[in-house]
């Protein structure tokens, strides 16, 4: 008996050892096949283990190779080695079964999704639409000064894509450009007003009509003392290169055009806001810069904290009759602390309050929220650029210094009254988000846009003139007759301009007013001054990229042919690199060039 037992157990060890070698399994013969209940605790168990067991990450495993199973018992007796081998394979099919979902998952937070992650903002705007003077002959809306449309669309069409029509506001685009108004000899009033009447390049029936704005020009070396405050956003959305690492270059090209008697402080947020500059003189430039080179970005956005210590820093070193100003430069993307639009709105409302304005720079893609500067700088008195490239830092900072830090005139509205006799309908070219009820014109407690020194504002009117077969709506059925004795006196007024403005200490209005004559109106578009035709092939532009519902057959070769009559001296190329933004809209907007429907966005 004790041989027999001697070779079973020799036998057991060797079907031990070819079990723990599942890539090699030894031929063993030994117990009698009855022995199922420990073939069924087999199965069991490796089940178990691959439930507890984390699949691998899909770059440790190769390409078609395929785990290893857990190791099998041993099977002891004759006959068992198939069903050993059917073990190990019902192992290894249950481990790839529990694998297979965690494969699943990491593939697919590995592979990019079809289309880019956007959530960048902006507000919807419906055009402004045709009225008649007969029923509506009176238009109000606030003047604005903000450039960060252009800029951004510029940003969008040099990254091969047209912009959301939501992203183009097309009097951000008008007065990006410089135009060649006069200028006004004193600062009493700061400003002067000129008009000019001519066919509109796209509709022959129609009229277009160019109010020009121009501000008293103050030279940098002239401009007072500034109290300045850094808002900077250092939380983890802001690392990226067209983030803080452009914003750093940027803030320095400012801190060098700053004097002695200038002081400037440094606020930074995330998650919580803190000062990281006390108010510093402007000529201690290397500090200065030291400040701004230690900026790193990390953490949540609590914007609604850095506006508030931002503020209290520059109530503290308020400069009378000196340039007070909080400079904020971020991506928008507030996230903690006072995230609510209105809220964060609310807040720069009541701190205006002070005499402190505010600039919004705004910086990045991807999560950008346009909707949100652009907003907190028109309740903040202040200006909205977005700086895309280093060039348009040296545009806003250094170039338009004087513009973009010294209020000459606030809360500066614009109304016009269109006489019936004459005009037949009118349409608004953009200031969609400035439009003002008529009776806000004469009530001082309503905000408007300000002006910068040497800033001008455009903003033009189509119009279509009685007979001319430019109207699109029908006349009222009821409406009566317009006829009287007013209008006969008057017949040879188109409209009448009214503008309200404040002085920067002042919180009394001032009127002044012009009539806009027949006898102003050119024959053709093209006998029209420089200025004229430029802006009116910005305008063109900013209507074929929101969709040209009123441009009809006009294209991206009509406004480049207008652009490149009316190009002037152009001395730093922004108007050549408009030209360059035309033809690359022209080749992006498939519809458009190929005469079919408008391209997808």
């Amino acid at each position: 008996m004790s041989k027999p037992i001697s070779i079973v157990c020799v036998l057991y060890v060797v079907a031990l050892l070819g079990g723990c070698s599942p890539s090699n399994p030894l031929p063993v013969a030994g117990k009698a096949a009855d022995e199922k209940p420990a073939v069924s605790n087999t199965v069991q168990e490796p089940a178990k283990s691959a439930d507890k067991e984390a699949a691998p990450p899909p770059q440790s495993v190769p390409a078609g190779v395929t785990s290893p199973a857990p190791s099998a018992p041993a099977l002891v007796g004759a006959g068992l080695e198939k069903r050993a081998q059917e073990v190990k394979q019902s192992t290894v099919a249950v481990s790839a079964a529990h694998q297979a979902p965690a494969r699943s998952a990491e593939l697919d937070a590995l592979r990019p999704p079809s289309q880019p992650t956007d959530r960048e903002n902006y507000a919807q705007i419906e055009e402004n639409p045709v009225k008649r003077v007969a029923e509506q002959p009176v238009s109000t809306f606030s003047i604005d000064v903000d450039t960060g449309s252009y800029a951004n669309v510029r940003r969008f069409l040099n990254s091969g894509r047209l912009p959301p029509r939501a992203a183009v506001r097309i009097e951000e685009m008008i007065n990006y450009f410089d135009y060649d108004y006069p200028a006004p000899a004193s600062r009493q009033p700061p400003f002067q007003v000129s008009t000019e009447l001519a066919s509109a390049p796209w509709n022959p029936k129609t009229t277009l009509l160019a109010i020009g704005i121009k501000g008293y020009q103050l030279p940098q070396n002239q401009l007072p003392p500034a109290n300045l405050v850094f808002l900077i956003d250092v939380s983890g959305s802001m690392n990226a290169p067209d983030k803080l690492e452009l914003l750093k270059p940027a803030m320095k090209l400012l801190i060098k055009q700053l004097r002695r008697e200038d002081k400037v402080a440094i606020v930074v947020y995330a998650g919580a806001a803190g000062m990281v500059l006390e108010p510093t003189q402007g000529n201690d430039k290397a500090k200065i810069e030291a400040a701004i080179d230690r900026l790193a970005a990390g953490g949540s956005t609590n914007g609604g904290a850095g506006i508030q210590l931002a503020y209290a820093l520059a109530r503290q070193g308020f400069i009378d009759q000196g340039v007070n100003r909080v400079i904020l430069a971020t991506d928008g993307d507030f996230n903690v602390g006072t995230v609510n639009f209105d809220a964060l709105k609310e807040l720069v409302e009541t701190q205006r309050k002070s005499g402190i304005a505010l600039t919004a720079l705004g910086f990045g893609t991807g999560n950008y929220n346009d909707r949100l500067l652009e907003q907190l700088a028109d309740a903040g008195n202040g200006n909205y650029a977005y700086i895309d490239t280093l060039r348009e830092a040296n545009k806003v900072l250094v170039e338009q210094m004087s513009a973009t830090l010294l209020t000459i005139a606030k809360d500066v509205k614009i109304q016009i009254e269109f006489n019936p006799a004459l005009v037949e309908e009118y349409r608004l070219i953009g200031y969609e988000n400035r439009v003002l009820r008529r009776e806000d014109f004469n009530n001082d407690a309503v905000d408007a846009g300000d002006i910068g020194a040497g800033h001008t504002v455009t903003a033009l009117y189509e119009i279509a003139l009685k007979g001319s077969g430019g109207s699109l709506t029908e006349p009222l059925r009821y409406s009566g007759t317009m006829a009287n004795p007013a209008e006969s006196a008057r017949g040879d007024e188109i409209a009448f301009l009214r503008l309200r403005y404040k002085q920067p200490d002042s919180d009394a209005s001032q009127l002044q007013e012009w009539p806009i004559q027949r006898g102003q109106l050119a024959e053709k578009w093209q006998a029209t001054s420089e200025r004229f035709r430029f802006a009116a092939a910005v305008a063109g532009f900013g209507q074929l990229l929101r969709g040209g519902r009123h441009t009809a057959s006009f294209g991206y070769d009509e406004v480049l042919a207008i652009a490149r009559g009316a190009r002037g001296e152009d001395p730093f190329g922004y108007r050549g690199e408009f030209l360059t933004l035309v033809s690359l809209a022209r080749s992006l907007d498939a519809g458009k060039a190929e005469g079919g429907p408008q391209a997808i966005r």
